[in-house]
């Protein structure tokens, strides 16, 4: 078993990083390619690299005909799948892959997908890339696993993904991540764990080391990547530079005929769809009113995001609701919504921020079938919260994956929104179309697994001034 490290010894034994920067080469391959980049997220927080981009949480032929043939270098297709079971999941999927191919045929553009999932290896692998490519039928020459996050601290070196714990390294699969009762792993080693996954021998996994990165270039890159060969290739990399030299060399090789499917975390799409790096959004950028109330609506229940709750309840002038999650479950759902739904009125009416939060007790299935379906009714319990509120919140904070997902499509009805930025490392800021409940209203999407322990005071406190 690896044990953690520290960051700065495991940094020390690490080589320079390449000189170049590539990032004005990179947007120029992708200009030449003509391909836009289509991101299937399976849960709204992998717009965290990104800024100024479209989120759809639909996807008919039409609706996707009009993107291809828009103005933007990339867009995401919001699917939520990882809230779903396996089999419903693979079945999303494939109806994106077939639309993917009817839209395409009619506009004539040409495009790569990501199927962008989370940087800590929790999601429907290897069961929604199977179901993509077969609707694609494409003769892919690999798919491409690149979990690499360096906003959140997810980092892969000589194979082992690490997650950052403070100045400690440690690896993935001795995290809570790694327990998750839905879609837990062992596997810190990435070869591993996707044999793990998917069954077959490790030497069949090929790895693009932190040697071939920094020593070796794009050309050592795009050579591996010309020999793959129908594999899975998986990623070593700690910064964006790292990643930078990664996409330049498969550029390369796309360039010579090779098509690829990719795996990856939020930060590759932003350097493969060659978007240059923006500052952090003011609340000024934001436009929010100048009256009235937050609502923060907190349904993630890992330990990071339970930490930071309590941070943020200990704050004055903050009402802190607590939805009886079991409640849910049965036949007092309704009543329990309309409870919580008036509570939060009030308070925004009064101009007051507010928090409404699940219990901090984690209530599972016996199996994981089972948790997903528990899951899905918290997660919907909350959207009705949101949707039954009549006063427009000054700005709306969700924390969780799925959570904010839900409150984006049954609790808000946004059917396309702009990716405006991020407001902290990792923690993206949409703006919400013309269609939904609100529109124009600044949605933040906060990561269940981002941010220090004082990170939603931190935005709820910028919002607020």
């Amino acid at each position: 078993m690896t044990e953690p490290v520290l960051r700065e010894d495991l940094f020390k034994q690490l080589p320079p990083e390449w000189p170049a920067d590539l990032l004005p080469a990179i947007q120029k391959q992708v200009a030449a390619s003509r391909r836009k980049v289509v991101v299937l997220d399976d849960d709204p927080t992998g717009t965290q690299t990104v800024h100024h981009l479209p989120v759809l949480t639909e996807w008919s032929v039409d609706r996707l005909v009009e993107e291809l043939t828009g103005p933007f270098p990339a867009f995401y297709l919001l699917t939520n799948s990882r809230a779903l079971p396996l089999a419903q999941a693979q079945a999303l999927n494939a109806e994106i892959g077939h639309n993917l191919r009817s839209a395409s045929a009619r506009s004539g553009q040409n495009f790569v997908v990501v199927s962008r999932s989370d940087s800590t290896l929790r999601g429907h692998f290897p069961g929604e890339v199977e179901s993509l490519a077969r609707a694609l039928a494409e003769p892919f020459d690999g798919w491409i696993i690149l979990p690499c996050f360096p906003e959140g601290g997810r980092l892969t070196v000589n194979d082992i993904h690490y997650a950052a714990e403070g100045d400690r390294l440690v690896p993935a699969g001795q995290t809570e991540f790694a327990r998750d009762p839905v879609f837990g792993y062992r596997s810190s080693d990435l070869r591993r764990w996707v044999v793990e996954k998917m069954g077959g021998s490790v030497e069949r996994v090929v790895s693009i080391s932190l040697d071939d990165l920094r020593r070796g270039g794009p050309e050592q890159v795009a050579g591996k990547l010309a020999r793959l060969n129908g594999g899975v290739c998986v990623v070593n990399a700690v910064s964006y530079r790292d990643l930078e030299v990664f996409v330049y060399g498969l550029l390369m090789a796309e360039a010579e005929g090779k098509r690829f499917l990719y795996r990856t975390a939020a930060s590759f799409v932003r350097v493969r769809a060659g978007l240059a790096p923006r500052p952090l959004l003011t609340p000024t950028e934001l436009n929010l009113p100048s009256a009235g109330g937050g609502l923060v609506v907190v349904g993630s229940y890992v330990p990071r995001s339970t930490g930071q709750l309590h941070r943020l309840l200990s704050r004055p002038h903050l009402a802190g609701l607590e939805i009886d999650t079991p409640a849910l479950l049965d036949q007092r759902a309704g009543e329990e919504v309309r409870r919580i739904a008036a509570a939060v009125e009030k308070r925004l009416a009064a101009g007051e921020d507010v928090v409404v939060y699940t219990a901090r007790t984690v209530i599972s299935g016996p199996d994981a079938s089972a948790s997903l379906a528990i899951g899905e009714r918290v997660s919907a319990g909350l959207a009705a919260v949101v949707r039954s509120i009549c006063v427009r919140p000054r700005y709306l904070l969700a924390k969780g994956g799925i959570t904010s997902s839900d409150i984006a499509t049954q609790g808000l009805g946004v059917k396309r929104a702009m990716v405006l930025g991020q407001i902290l490392p990792g923690v993206p800021v949409w703006q919400t179309g013309t269609e939904s409940r609100y529109p124009g209203l600044a949605y933040i999407v906060f990561p269940g697994n981002v941010g220090s322990p004082d990170a939603l005071v931190q935005v709820v406190d910028m919002m607020s001034r």
